[in-house]
């Protein structure tokens, strides 16, 4: 089973400042990231090609990277998570600016159930959260989608440790 997972949204925004919100993260400035709810996004160095870290369980490197412009992550765990994810600055309809994070992955073994199960919930939760943190950075007005029930089940269960997740406890109703 091969997922194709995007999200984006079109931005009223100049390209460059778009760009720019890629290149901040894991950063101590991050602001495209929503570590506020989720786990923070780190590496073992700055935000270039080889720089390994992830977040949460979630294990990457950088695979590709064109500073405001995009990066592309190859992932590393947790096993069975085969692919990648990325972010593209893109032209969008009618002079916008397309943010899209894109997700490509083949699960394996046990992740052919922890993906549609838990992480794709999450992830799909989590990747909303960056778009709205986008367009709150841009100065635009965000347009936050609520976590679905599901969602907040997933996060109770790993605030329980019954998930080996580790998440804040705080977010959108």
């Amino acid at each position: 089973m091969n997922v194709i997972n995007v999200h984006e949204r079109d931005l009223r925004a100049d390209p460059h400042d778009v760009g720019a919100l890629i290149d901040t993260l894991a950063s101590a400035n991050d602001r495209l990231w929503p570590h506020e709810d989720w786990p923070r996004m780190k590496f073992d160095r700055p935000l270039a090609v080889g720089a390994r870290g992830g977040h949460g369980p979630i294990r990457y490197f950088v695979e590709a990277y064109a500073p405001g412009s995009f990066i592309r992550f190859r992932f590393t765990g947790p096993r069975g998570l085969e692919g990648t994810h990325g972010l593209y600055v893109l032209p969008g309809p009618q002079g916008t600016i397309r943010l899209r994070h894109s997700l490509e992955i083949t699960p394996r073994g046990l992740a052919r159930f922890s993906w549609p199960l838990a992480y794709r919930w999450l992830h799909d939760a989590l990747v909303e959260d960056a778009l709205t943190k986008a367009e709150a950075a841009l100065g635009l007005a965000p347009r936050r989608q609520a976590w679905s029930p599901y969602v907040r089940f997933l996060r109770w269960l790993a605030a329980r440790g019954v998930l080996r997740l580790r998440i804040p406890r705080a977010g959108p109703a």
